[in-house]
């Protein structure tokens, strides 16, 4: 059966080794990656699913925050990635986001974010690891809860510094941390649009972990196969 073609969205300058991982798991789990970076003007109909990488920080534009000189926007990332899931919904491919990723999903279904966690989250610890250190909460009855075999505490990474504030249409949490942070949210109208605030490729040997990159490979290949509506 032929593999499902995913494209996955990332910085054209760096994240080299972001996409390596991210390569990595989706050929595992049975897809073929291609990289879509800013100033490429892919085919998006060619493509069964897509990964909406971490990295850059979100332009404060697209959910009225406030601009800050803290913040490492790429506006040319943003229009891509934009475009891929104003595509991905009008068209039913599905889409998994990480870390930045789940960040996009929510402001392009009308949400916002915490520019600055540690400022919102009184007593934060600050952590960056790219090891599972930070405990998370999954919420029972969800599709994460599923791929993550069904339990309700999670050991994961953490490399961010913003996150998820106001919900977008449709979307509900998934998982949070020990002070009630988003850590990951899913679309209740999509087959497949779920984000999680953690790098899950980075956590090559987690079975559990990987099991969302089996999961998309999975709603890709549903996709492709998919029956078309027949022409007027």
């Amino acid at each position: 059966m032929t593999r499902p073609l995913i494209g996955i969205t990332g910085s054209a300058k760096k994240g080299w080794l972001m996409w390596q991982l991210n390569r990595l798991a989706i050929w595992r789990a049975g897809g073929r990656p291609v990289r879509l970076t800013p100033g490429s003007v892919p085919d998006l109909a060619r493509y069964d699913g897509f990964l909406i990488g971490g990295g850059d920080d979100i332009g404060a534009d697209l959910y009225d925050g406030e601009a800050a000189l803290t913040i490492r926007a790429d506006p040319a990332r943003d229009q891509l990635e934009q475009r891929v899931l104003s595509w991905a919904e009008e068209n039913s491919r599905p889409v998994l986001g990480i870390c930045r990723g789940a960040q996009m999903i929510n402001i392009e279904r009308g949400g916002s974010l915490h520019q600055d966690i540690y400022a919102v989250y009184a007593g934060l610890k600050k952590q960056r690891t790219v090891l599972p250190r930070k405990t998370v909460l999954i919420e029972s009855g969800t599709r994460l809860a599923a791929l993550l075999s069904g339990e309700t505490v999670r050991r994961v990474n953490v490399l961010h510094h913003q996150s998820v504030a106001r919900l977008g249409r449709s979307l509900q949490v998934s998982a949070r941390d020990s002070v009630g942070m988003i850590q990951a949210i899913e679309c209740t109208d999509k087959d497949f649009l779920l984000g999680v605030q953690w790098h899950p490729e980075f956590l090559i040997f987690d079975r559990y972990q990987q099991n969302l990159f089996r999961a998309l490979i999975s709603a890709a290949m549903d996709a492709a196969f998919k029956p078309q509506p027949a022409l007027p």
